[in-house]
């Protein structure tokens, strides 16, 4: 016979509390309300149309294909219809006032930010040797040993092994700035010289410099970046105040207290042996 745990509403403000969800819960309720006043100042409104549109996208993207599925899902989320709804509302309110706010300043940010949307094709062996990473990129360069070949015998992990040292296309923010600099200025395809790091000696091979386009996905990327920002510039300007009882100092048994003295003795102990 399986057990009953009953959970109440204190509990689980208790789990939040003592998992430190508090803060960025706080932030996240702000956020909306930031979101629902400015959309209100701007005129936005979500139609019919829309709402419904975007519900059955969020219970496709759920995996909510049938009526049974979607109340079930209801029941483990504790949600109600309402609460569906609204939460269809804020998204597509977010979605309509970022592009408010930023859909006509992203040109203008694109080609003022350009150089960091330029994408590098890599592939990477990271060594604990630099005699060694010099070693094998003098046989790179003489054509005695490829890349594939240096990545099937240095690289532990098996799918990168597998794909070569395959890193994908990688902007330059991506990249560690010593190692961004030379691959944004390598002249591919090109081997460049290992460069040593705080995580080994990186020998890099450059394929391909990927110029940078304002397409519909950039455009996407940029609006939500912008609007991102612009939230955290909000949300850093506003006093949020709450009922939440703050024990700072509470009163602990006299049992369970730790003397200060033996605290730091033992505190000292921890830090010696790490």
């Amino acid at each position: 016979m399986s057990k009953v745990l009953t959970v109440s509403p204190e509990d689980i403000l208790d789990h939040v509390k003592l998992s430190f969800q508090i803060p960025s819960i706080l932030e996240a309720i702000a956020s909306r309300k930031i979101v629902e006043d400015e959309a209100k100042q701007a005129g936005i409104e979500v139609g019919l149309e829309e709402l419904q549109k975007s519900a059955d996208q969020l219970r496709l993207a759920n995996q909510l294909l049938k009526a049974e599925d979607t109340w079930a899902w209801f029941e483990k989320h504790y949600i109600s219809v309402d609460d569906f709804e609204k939460i269809v509302e804020t998204t597509l309110l977010t979605t309509k006032l970022a592009n408010h706010l930023f859909a006509n300043k992203v040109e203008a940010f694109f080609y003022a930010h350009q150089i960091d949307y330029v994408g590098a094709v890599t592939y990477e062996v990271v060594l604990d040797d630099e005699d060694l990473a010099l070693e094998l990129f003098y046989a790179l360069q003489e054509g005695e040993i490829s890349f594939q070949e240096i990545a099937r015998q240095y690289i532990d992990n098996i799918e990168i092994r597998r794909a070569g040292g395959y890193q994908g296309i990688r902007l330059r923010k991506d990249f560690r700035p010593e190692i961004a600099a030379a691959v944004f200025a390598a002249n591919p395809p090109q081997i460049l010289k290992p460069i040593t790091t705080p995580k080994g000696v990186h020998i890099i091979a450059v394929e391909e410099i990927i110029k940078p386009q304002l397409d519909e996905q950039r455009r996407l990327q940029i609006i939500g970046e912008l609007f991102t920002n612009w939230l955290k510039t909000q949300i850093a300007t506003m006093e949020i105040s709450t009922n939440l009882t703050k024990v700072v100092n509470p009163e602990i048994p006299r049992d369970l207290v730790i003397e200060q003295s033996e605290f730091r003795s033992h505190n000292s102990e921890v830090i010696t042996q790490n």
